[in-house]
């Protein structure tokens, strides 16, 4: 039987996510911990290389969102490939702080041009019915580039950061250049359908099926719920980005593990991801999505408020589960909830224009994090702060019924 051609993509997309969560997504707090103790650069100071990524997705998230719909995804996924790994080898020559945040740049539009964003836009236009399921197929990429960051954290302890650095860019350009030429934009490029099917039962399906309106970006902005959507994915990014920036330096300053320790912890997180990408897997066209959102934000808050006070290793590795589980199922929830309410015409500029909004958590939990350990000694009142604003967040999904 012949595999529908979508799914060839999900796999695709799937690895280029491994690629990303293996060298930067994950590996980042490993760079982070051993910046701090070799150069001796602030928490602060390195929080603020962390939000370039987001802060530039957000300036050129609505440019992103108009080129993937005019234009379509794979060329911009193959020029972010080069890009992205030409900034891992820029980072492995670095020696001041501008340096640093030079590389990080150059990976941060890589990052944005050849990853998730234009591949997520892509299965939006390839499925409509199985759409959470091949979005929460696409996380399993992510879920296994932390299992395997133990390698990145064991490679910077035995041959150190900048072969790490440099190696990581040759490999994002060579193996992810071959997986962005597999991706299509749409399934009209190929003479297929959405979902896969035959044509007469498309159209059957179309006939049968209540009208369903398909909203411009401008008439989306004007929605409740594009603001509460976006609010919610905003206040889930505030832990998110807080444990992949610090929960590796928490662990060996502030609970006395080591580097390779802290590494395996973060680990668990990926694997507990794994675990809540199945679920989503399962239950992505059961269930509400904003409600199972809404639990995955309390789950949040509780998984950061264990890793904060951890008084052991089992706690510590609860904390990464709790955690990794409701971002697994949670995250593909979110491209998935736009998807469903506003349609695929303008579903890329519609996602881009999120970013304006949900940049504001991406930057700030690294930054509240970093300031408050900087200011304090530990990590404990930034981890509290953000877990509670987490739980806040669930709110937004509560109230973020469907457009009328």
């Amino acid at each position: 039987m012949k595999i529908f051609y979508g799914w060839r993509i999900v796999i695709a997309g799937g690895a280029i996510q491994f690629l990303h969560s293996l060298l930067l997504t994950q590996a980042f707090g490993a760079y982070f911990a051993l910046l701090t103790e070799e150069l001796g650069w602030s928490k602060t100071a390195l929080s603020g290389a962390a939000a370039l990524q987001p802060l530039e997705a957000a300036v050129l998230g609505p440019v992103l969102g108009w080129m993937v719909d005019r234009f379509g995804s794979r060329g911009m996924l193959r020029t972010g490939t080069i890009i992205f790994g030409i900034g891992f080898i820029l980072l492995s020559q670095i020696d001041s702080l501008v340096g640093f945040y030079a590389a990080f740049l150059v990976i941060a539009v890589g990052s944005s041009l050849g990853g998730y964003f234009p591949i997520s836009v892509t299965i939006i236009q390839w499925f409509e019915k199985r759409r959470a399921r091949a979005l929460s197929a696409l996380q399993f990429g992510s879920s296994l580039g932390g299992v395997f960051v133990v390698l990145i954290a064991w490679s910077m302890e035995s041959l150190g950061w900048r072969a790490t650095a440099f190696a990581s860019g040759v490999i994002a350009i060579v193996v992810g250049l071959p997986l962005a030429q597999t991706v299509r934009s749409r399934p009209e490029d190929l003479g297929l359908t959405i979902d896969g099917l035959p044509r007469a039962t498309e159209t059957a399906a179309k006939t049968d099926a209540a009208p369903r309106r398909e909203f411009s970006a401008s008439e989306a902005l004007r929605t409740s719920a594009f603001w509460l959507i976006s609010l919610g994915h905003c206040f889930s990014l505030f832990v998110v980005t807080a444990v992949n920036v610090h929960a590796i330096t928490h662990i060996k300053e502030g609970l006395g593990y080591s580097i390779a320790q802290a590494a395996l912890v973060i680990s668990l997180v990926t694997a507990g991801q794994f675990g809540g990408v199945l679920l989503g897997w399962a239950i992505g066209e059961r269930f509400e999505k904003r409600l199972v959102a809404a639990g995955c934000m309390i789950a949040h808050a509780a998984g950061l408020l264990m890793l904060t006070y951890a008084g052991g290793p089992v706690v510590l590795a609860m904390s990464a589960l709790v955690h990794g589980v409701a971002w697994g199922l949670r995250g593909p929830f979110m491209a998935a909830i736009r998807a469903d309410y506003f349609g695929r015409r303008a579903i890329g500029m519609i996602s881009g224009m999120s970013y304006l909004v949900i940049v504001f958590g991406q930057i700030g939990g690294p930054m509240v994090a970093g300031a408050f350990a900087d200011m304090t000694g530990d990590y404990r009142a930034g981890f509290t702060l953000l877990a509670v604003l987490a739980g806040l967040g669930s709110f937004f999904f509560l109230l973020a019924k469907p457009p009328r």
